[in-house]
């Protein structure tokens, strides 16, 4: 009996021992770098590729909660996810100090303000076409009269920019509005990440996602620029134990996506 007792009160000592040693795992500088109000900020479009709200509850469910909340827990904050509805309001964020560490593409123009990761994941871009428009392939898409809707500043706005010739781009600002194009028919097609284009589809009878690909857009966690080094460092080492240790590829598959891959490590 004594010796029970000494053990369940030597497990509770252990316990707490093993919480502070994680906790002190982190200098406090690093944690202060990357949560300077004592919280993690975690930004990202409000988008399938990175999260949505689940009709039933209302809670966010996606890669970049998963991925954000377990940055959280090393660090030892609390987690707060920051949905955006459009890529310019992230990038007016970094320079406001409205968020600590997103999830996004990877590009120059973002990197101009941001510190990015390694990729994390590859996303595939691709088109949606709606009922009745006369696009049978992607070859079919620039020409003259086709109209494609695009986020702006997203991937497929960047690619699509310096590429089409021919059809003429519409920019949305968020996913509903890109899908209002569609639905309003003031676009044939929209390019998105296909598993954007996968998820949305069913809603548009008759809309169809294109065979093949225009883009593999790579994802990768950032921080904004002017933190110490220290903090996109971490997350630079966070991505890197991520994918090595299951937790993208397993986050990838509790939110369903298609045509997305883990990044290779580095």
């Amino acid at each position: 009996m004594k010796f029970m007792k000494w053990f369940h009160a030597a497990a509770l000592v252990m316990a707490v021992a093993g919480c502070t040693v994680m906790q002190g795992d982190i200098d406090p500088d690093t944690r202060a770098a990357l949560a300077p109000t004592g919280k993690l900020r975690v930004a990202f479009l409000a988008a399938p590729i990175y999260a949505t709200k689940d009709p039933a509850t209302g809670e966010l469910k996606g890669v970049a909660v998963d991925l954000g909340r377990e940055l959280a827990q090393r660090l030892g904050v609390p987690f707060e996810p920051v949905p955006h509805s459009g890529v310019p309001a992230i990038i007016a964020g970094a320079k406001a100090g409205s968020w600590d560490v997103v999830l996004m593409g990877i590009n120059a123009e973002r990197a101009a303000v941001m510190d990015f990761s390694a990729p994390y994941m590859e996303v595939e871009q691709g088109y949606l076409v709606r009922a009745g428009a006369p696009i049978a392939s992607a070859a079919d898409v620039d020409r003259p009269g086709i109209r494609v809707g695009v986020i702006e500043k997203a991937g497929a706005d960047v690619l699509l920019s310096k590429e089409l010739r021919n059809a003429t781009l519409i920019r949305a600002k968020t996913v509903p509005e890109l899908y209002a194009l569609i639905a309003g028919e003031k676009a044939d097609v929209i390019a998105a990440t296909k598993s954007t284009l996968f998820a949305g589809a069913p809603k548009y009878p008759g809309s169809r996602v294109l065979d093949g690909r225009i883009l593999v857009e790579p994802l990768g966690m950032a921080v904004p620029k002017g933190r110490p080094s220290t903090a996109a460092a971490y997350v630079r080492k966070f991505v890197e134990d991520a994918k090595a240790q299951g937790l993208v590829k397993s986050a990838i598959e509790r939110a369903g996506l298609r045509g997305v891959t883990v990044a290779a490590r580095g």
